[in-house]
Formats: C-alpha cells, sequence, structure tokens
C-alpha cells in the first residue's frame, strides 16, 4: 500500500511531465559519472538533463 506522501508524489511528477528511464551502462563510467557530478557540486539528473538538452539542441537541424 503507497503512502499519502507516495501517491502525491507520483501525481506531481505527473503533472509537471517527470518519468523515469533505465540504462544499462558499464560500471566504470557510471562510477565515474556520479563521482564527478559530486565533485562538481551538481546532481547526476541535473547533468544528464543538461547534456541531453545540449544534444537535442546542436542536432535540431541534422
Amino acid at each position: 500500500m503507497q503512502s499519502a506522501q507516495s501517491k502525491a508524489t507520483r501525481k506531481y511528477e505527473e503533472k509537471i511531465g517527470m518519468m523515469s528511464k533505465t540504462y544499462k551502462l558499464k560500471r566504470e563510467i557510471v562510477e565515474a559519472f556520479a563521482e564527478t557530478c559530486t565533485r562538481m557540486g551538481t546532481s547526476q539528473s541535473a547533468q544528464l538533463t543538461r547534456m541531453m538538452t545540449e544534444f537535442i539542441e546542436k542536432n535540431k537541424e541534422k
């Protein structure tokens, strides 16, 4: 059974368009990425969002 907080969180995430994705990547890359994000003071999700957005923008015309 989900708690009221879990239900509220899921409802909010759906409202703002959030979604979960699962990827399989090499452990060494994932660990190095996590360590680098921590060292740089950024969250992994924020950095992934920046990289995805940059990639999309660079490749719109192609």
